[in-house]
């Protein structure tokens, strides 16, 4: 498996990025980046960009680089306990899954509704970061979505290659070490950077609906269906989280949205490996990130793009996703 621990950390003052801080409605500091063009238009798109669980926004800051240059404004940021938004200590602090939804992604939705008024809103999530779009009270803002290996960690999902260690490092190993720790250590270990405790309490949960998890439990309802905007889901076939059963397991909440799942395989774009972190990386300026880029600008794939297409269409609550 792709380890996020071997990827450089950017430094976003290399780029046209100012840093920001955000404070969410419970009064939580959160720290960024923000790309914005100098001259305003409603019809450009600001492009807020949720990490994978305890990845650091900096990871990103290419990808962000690349959508700038492409006429998109981009708002990165790190959610509570991680990188940009690390208190001094990690023990004590009450964050979970949700709140770095509920919350975090939240107020970055109401940041760029208040600061890029009129201008369309969209997202990039990586991985739990696709499941933090549906936990956000105001989803309904966001016009379109492109999710990269988008799951919330279902053990029974996992490659079956892989499980039985994917199951002993991240729902034994973990929460273990958390329990001794009162965080995860995760940077220390080269896996992840550290971990709130709540955080890999809801990870190493091992139930199959998110509403289980233990902070799910605590919401009244999921916000998923208040999203109702363009879901472009990749996947690829050698990433051991992002199977075809975990894409359609997050999928299946975004009720109200038409959901569009492309599953690439690595040698689809002559590669021999990508994984679970390596689509965010410049080598695949040319290969992988003009998938996202026309989907956000048009709403649609390129004719050519490589690898396989599911549709889920949007009837009520009925869907179903055609083979792949």
């Amino acid at each position: 498996m792709s380890s996020i621990s071997s990827q450089p950390c950017l430094s976003p003052t290399a780029t046209r990025a100012e840093p920001f801080t955000e404070r969410a409605a419970d009064g939580f500091a959160l720290g960024g980046f923000a790309w914005r063009h100098a001259d305003t238009g409603r019809t450009r798109a600001v492009v807020i960009i949720n990490a994978a669980t305890s990845v650091r926004c900096r990871h990103y800051s290419r990808f962000a680089d690349y959508l700038f240059d492409h006429g998109l404004d981009v708002i990165t940021y790190d959610y509570r306990g991680i990188g940009e938004s690390r208190p001094a200590t990690l023990r004590g602090l009450n964050a979970s899954w949700t709140d770095w939804g509920a919350l975090d992604f939240e107020a970055m939705l109401q940041r760029a509704a208040r600061d890029y008024p009129g201008q369309p809103i969209d997202v990039v999530a990586h991985s739990f970061g696709g499941c933090a779009v549906g936990l956000a009270a105001s989803g309904q803002l966001i016009r379109r979505v492109v999710t990269v290996g988008a799951q919330f960690a279902y053990w029974r999902d996992y490659a079956p290659d892989t499980r039985w260690k994917m199951f002993g490092k991240w729902h034994l190993i973990m929460p273990l070490l958390t329990s001794l720790y009162g965080y995860f250590p995760g940077k220390r270990l080269g896996w992840l950077e550290d971990t709130p405790a709540g955080v890999v309490r809801d990870w190493s949960t091992p139930t199959a609906r998110y509403e289980k998890r233990p902070s799910g439990r605590k919401l009244a309802a999921l916000p998923f269906s208040r999203v109702k905007a363009q879901i472009l889901a990749v996947s690829l076939t050698d990433d051991p989280f992002g199977t075809v059963a975990a894409i359609e397991r997050l999928l299946a909440y975004f009720s109200a949205s038409a959901r569009t799942h492309l599953r690439l395989a690595p040698e689809d774009i002559d590669e021999s490996e990508v994984g679970h972190f390596a689509f965010f990386r410049s080598q695949y300026q040319e290969k992988l990130w003009p998938i996202a880029l026309n989907w956000l600008q048009k709403g649609e794939l390129m004719a050519g793009t490589p690898g396989k297409i599911g549709i889920v269409a949007v009837h009520g609550d009925n869907s179903s996703l055609t083979s792949l």
